[in-house]
């Protein structure tokens, strides 16, 4: 992408604000509620739900971790919407932890059961506790306390929270299935995206 074209972009991505975005997104999981208790949503309305909001959390996740290479590879900066997307990525798998807890196990013992003997609750519990000190310091008062590198290093444990969630896909679906690969493709591929590699030639 030229430079021109990018710049141009640049310049209303700056004039666009991030509340619509905060907006959308804390909305729509209830319009999606309200869908699965007026029969919306089939005749699975809970199992439904709770799949809807775990691909929420993931794409949420996946176009937060775009932003950097996104940049890097076209110069389209797309930085300021990143808080917004991570903390709705925290909302929605929030979201999707309440209607398994609360909707579709119920029983406090097999909770705990499944989250020690299932794989799949296993790792997707983990990554939820992995997001929980990312979502707490996305805020600039967290930058200014802890300082920006041990802030970012804090918050590159996302990075293992989405791994963590693309597994979790993994193991829930049945059979192979070509979507939670493609989720887990598209985390893979953004991660090594954001390896700086050393640059050659003269110094």
């Amino acid at each position: 992408m030229t430079e021109t074209l990018s710049s141009k972009i640049n310049a209303k991505v700056r004039m666009f604000p991030t509340w619509p975005i905060y907006l959308i997104g804390l909305v729509y999981p209830w319009w999606l509620f309200y869908l699965g208790l007026t029969g919306g949503l089939g005749i699975e309305p809970t199992k439904k739900l709770e799949h809807r909001y775990g691909d929420l959390a993931l794409q949420t996740l996946i176009a937060t971790l775009a932003i950097t290479p996104l940049r890097r590879l076209t110069g389209i900066a797309l930085i300021k919407f990143r808080r917004a997307l991570g903390l709705l990525a925290f909302y929605f798998v929030c979201l999707h932890f309440l209607v398994w807890l609360v909707l579709d196990v119920q029983i406090l013992a097999q909770i705990w059961a499944d989250i020690v003997k299932r794989p799949y609750v296993t790792v997707g519990f983990a990554g939820f506790l992995l997001l929980i000190p990312v979502a707490i310091t996305s805020n600039n008062y967290s930058i200014r306390r802890l300082g920006p590198m041990r802030w970012k290093r804090l918050h590159q444990i996302s990075y293992v929270a989405a791994i963590l969630g693309g597994l979790h896909f993994i193991w829930l679906s049945r059979g192979f299935q070509i979507e939670p690969l493609a989720y887990m493709a598209s985390i893979v591929i953004l991660l090594l995206l954001r390896i700086k590699l050393p640059r050659t030639g003269s110094k």
